[in-house]
């Protein structure tokens, strides 16, 4: 399989597999999670009835595999064959500095519990939030860590980066159908 690859593309590379794995698990697992508190209060009653210590446990899990799927990721670019002509510090900066905004801008708005799925649990916002970053999209938290990814990409010169971020593109779009 591995000749048939393009050559900026290192398909014996098992972190490449890793990352992609990372990518897809984690927007299932608290999609799953959420809809399992939603319909069974699962974590609620995990947490003897209390919903926000369950919430603030799915937040933590959130954020740990949110690392360890980032670190899987820096480590798959790093071996993967580097393609100077794809390397744009200018471009690199601009997308991690634009998906960072919408990210870190969306947690400011959200807060911990709107962030991490909050309303699964039954703790809502007092009104929708409609302000920036939501007034650009709908989903910035997904769309700035997408471009965050791509920015990451162009940085390390590692166009497989490019298509992982294609993968977090997709599974992003395909959790939002659920959301």
């Amino acid at each position: 399989m591995a000749q048939y690859a393009p050559s900026f593309l290192d398909l014996s590379q098992r972190s490449l597999y890793f990352s992609a794995a990372a990518i897809v698990f984690n927007p299932t697992f608290w999609n799953i999670v959420a809809r399992s508190e939603y319909h069974n209060k699962t974590l609620t009653k995990l947490f003897n009835g209390n919903s926000l210590r369950g919430c603030y446990a799915l937040a933590g899990t959130i954020f740990s595999i949110g690392l360890i799927r980032d670190t899987l990721y820096e480590r798959a670019l790093r071996q993967q064959p580097l393609v100077p002509s794809f390397q744009s510090t200018p471009l690199a900066y601009l997308l991690l500095a634009m998906g960072n905004t919408l990210v870190l801008s969306s947690y400011y708005r959200l807060g911990l519990t709107g962030t991490f799925l909050g309303d699964y649990f039954g703790i809502l916002m007092d009104e929708p939030v409609t302000g920036f970053p939501f007034s650009v999209t709908g989903a910035p938290m997904y769309w700035g860590s997408t471009m965050s990814f791509l920015g990451s990409a162009i940085l390390y010169g590692r166009p497989a980066g490019a298509i992982l971020t294609g993968l977090v593109f997709v599974v992003y779009w395909c959790a939002l159908q659920f959301e």
